[in-house]
């Protein structure tokens, strides 16, 4: 009988050594050529369907790249093995639409959204160390940061290792449909590394992840996001992604994950988890005022002025909704006159 290579079960941690640079896999740690091993942080399919390659991205330090610049050292191995396998099925998913998407498993999407987060950190790291204006807050010098990121990535070997989460999922995912209506951009995305959040749009598809909550945000946010199953008008896109990047902001614990002890002939590792809510809250108070900035800077293209948010107190300006608390059909979105 032919034998069977029995699975790499050896987790890799690139934060116990800051091995963030190219001389390293970012997925298994090896040795890496940078002339030659490297994966783009935006595969070339996407960059193709959306004609991203000459494209700019502002990073924290004010520098600009195009998006065929981003790219993370991976080694020979992983990339025909896990990388391109994983874009492969991205890509495929894409072709399909909306139903695609919804029918992939949620780990395969957590995946593949945290390579490009992960790419992006990795980038934002790298830059810092030479920075063309160094940031006010620099993500090497937040340890409680570092601390998501390596919990992170502890899930997030799943790519390359068999890892199996009981009785949990490490990530919030959100799936939602634009509405044709005053729908111009077919490709969008942006990220707040700091609450490990990440969005992409896809022609009428958005793709939107909490990196690290345990799916918590998704169980606290289930009855806005089941009245967003609808085709949303962009604004209403903008607010749904203002109340998951705010309830991310308000998250205030890291989890900790723990392997099940292996055993021989195991073929995948088992992930427990556990959550201290006991020396304090899961998420810090929600305040209007805070929520209003982020609408506000969700709805930028709109130019909708922090008045007009808050005008109210106690209720910020919603389009998802209306003053009765039924969700608002909306197609055109009109301006209030001034």
């Amino acid at each position: 009988m032919p034998t069977t290579t029995p699975p790499d079960l050896t987790l890799y941690d690139p934060f116990a050594q800051m091995q963030f640079g190219d001389q390293h896999c970012f997925l298994c740690g090896s040795s890496t050529d940078p002339a030659i091993d490297s994966v783009p942080v935006f595969a070339d399919w996407l960059q193709e369907r959306y004609g991203l390659a000459e494209r700019q991205i502002l990073l924290l330090d004010q520098s600009i790249h195009f998006y065929k610049e981003l790219l993370i050292p991976c080694c020979a191995r992983c990339r025909t093995q896990y990388v391109e396998p994983l874009e492969a099925q991205m890509e495929e998913t894409n072709r399909l639409g909306l139903k695609g998407w919804q029918a992939l498993p949620e780990k395969t999407l957590f995946l593949w959204l945290g390579k490009m987060f992960y790419g992006i950190l990795t980038t934002e790291l790298l830059t810092e160390l030479d920075p063309l204006v160094k940031p006010r807050y620099p993500l090497a010098e937040n340890a409680q940061m570092f601390r998501r990121f390596q919990a992170f990535f502890q899930t997030f070997q799943a790519l390359r290792v068999p890892i199996e989460f009981e009785d949990f999922t490490p990530a919030s995912i959100f799936i939602l449909k634009t509405a044709p209506y005053e729908d111009t951009i077919a490709f969008e995305y942006d990220d707040d590394l700091t609450t490990m959040v990440f969005s992409i749009k896809l022609d009428n598809v958005v793709l939107m992840a909490c990196l690290m909550d345990n799916g918590i945000i998704q169980q606290a946010m289930r009855q806005v996001y089941a009245d967003a199953q609808r085709p949303l008008h962009p604004i209403q896109v903008a607010e749904f992604k203002a109340r998951v990047y705010y309830a991310a902001y308000l998250f205030g614990v890291i989890p900790d994950y723990f392997v099940r002890p292996q055993r021989p002939g195991d073929q995948h590792l088992t992930y427990d988890t556990l959550i201290d809510d006991v020396t304090g809250g899961i998420f810090a108070p929600w305040l209007n005022s805070a929520y209003a900035q982020s609408l506000q800077e969700m709805w930028k293209r709109w130019q909708l002025p922090y008045t007009a948010v808050l005008s109210d107190a106690d209720e910020p300006l919603s389009f998802l909704y209306q003053p009765d608390g039924k969700p608002y059909e909306m197609t055109i979105y009109t301006p209030e006159p001034e």
